[in-house]
């Protein structure tokens, strides 16, 4: 109701309760954050989490089961977001128990629109993983890195190609799958232990069904692994084609070797998930300096992993030695290269930096973080 042109009180009042109500959930918003373990840029996300002036940011719009043991999760990155090329990786930044933790994930869905998808594999002992499974909402942030990785196909694709692919080893591949222009002719051989366990295995036989590709598939609790060297009765002529294989590090050590010896080495590219490792010996006390918390490690611990486990807030990237996010300076005692064994030394007058992600400790050493 209103009197010449002015709007009476009782029609006031939910507009005054609203306001109120929005006041209160701005408090709330606030208190929870200060009751969190926060790093200082993380105040951001009160104001504008996606914001272009804020270090890069995703808020998770879907979490989704994608068959037993695996999540799919999407997720709208911010302003400074740029487009991924199929076959690439982005890292992801969630806290768990107040540690910021990295993990590299490949993205699994199509250039283009406001939103991307990565899938996880869940692992036995994996923080990350079993953070994202359980407990992982959407309208969470979580920080992101840009997409990166040289897992891709040229432009122009080749005519015949081969994608060998095992367990979660799928998804850059499936990356590329969902995108435009495929190859004329492309084989995907994909090895898992049953037919339950296999990531997107009703799209790939869509895929097949519509003769974009051939599928070719391996239940190995049945079938037993599928080896290198059993490729000419699948696919015959894999050596006419341009191949790319991504799953477990046997695997891809095996394949490497077969399409050495037969002169091809060249035209496999393959993508690890971790390094491979060639040496381990040692072990030992590792200081960290900053927090001048000493953490005992085996001779197959990474520091990374040794600095994460103790709750210290440890810089990562791909975990593979590749991106060199994770080198820090070594300031006292020796460390092992896992994927060379080589031994690198330092002292306080002659610190050396190290890349944590694949070197552990050959003795007791110190680490400045």
């Amino acid at each position: 109701m209103t009197v010449s042109g002015v709007t009476a009180q009782p029609q006031a009042r939910p507009v005054a309760k609203r306001a109120l109500l929005g006041v209160g959930k701005g408090i709330r918003k606030v208190a929870e954050a200060l009751a969190t373990p926060l790093l200082p840029e993380d105040f951001l996300d009160l104001i504008n989490p996606l914001g272009s002036g804020a270090d890069l940011r995703g808020r998770v719009v879907a979490v989704q089961p994608e068959g037993p043991g695996a999540t799919t999760v999407t997720i709208r990155p911010s302003r400074g977001w740029v487009p991924h090329t199929p076959g690439q990786y982005t890292r992801i930044g969630i806290d768990v128990d107040g540690v910021r933790l990295w993990r590299a994930y490949s993205i699994t869905s199509p250039v283009g629109g406001s939103t991307f998808t990565i899938t996880v594999r869940r692992i036995p002992d994996g923080k990350v993983s079993n953070h994202v499974a359980r407990a992982l909402r959407p309208g969470s942030v979580i920080h992101l890195d840009r997409a990166t990785g040289d897992f891709v196909l040229p432009y122009p694709p080749p005519a015949k190609v081969l994608f060998l692919t095992a367990g979660s080893g799928i998804t850059p591949v499936m990356g590329m799958l969902r995108n435009r222009p495929l190859p004329a002719d492309v084989v995907v051989v994909h090895s898992a232990p049953t037919a339950q366990e296999s990531l997107f295995l009703a799209e790939l036989r869509t895929l097949d069904a519509a003769g974009r590709i051939r599928l070719v598939t391996r239940f190995t609790a049945d079938d037993g692994i599928l080896t290198p060297d059993q490729l000419d009765g699948v696919v015959p002529d894999w050596r006419e084609r341009e191949a790319w294989a991504c799953g477990p590090a046997a695997m891809l050590d095996d394949a490497e070797s077969h399409w050495e010896a037969a002169g091809l080495r060249e035209r496999l590219h393959t993508e690890r998930f971790r390094a491979a490792v060639v040496a381990v010996g040692d072990g030992g006390a590792i200081t960290f300096d900053q927090s001048e918390r000493t953490v005992e490690a085996d001779a197959a611990t990474t520091i990374l992993d040794a600095g994460e486990d103790a709750g210290i807030l440890m810089p990562a990237g791909c975990r593979m030695g590749i991106c060199f996010n994770c080198v820090l300076p070594l300031t006292e005692g020796s460390v092992r290269d896992l994927r060379t064994g080589e031994l690198t030394t330092a002292d306080p007058q002659d610190p050396v930096r190290i890349q944590t992600c694949v070197s552990a400790a050959a003795g007791a050493c110190r680490i400045t973080i």
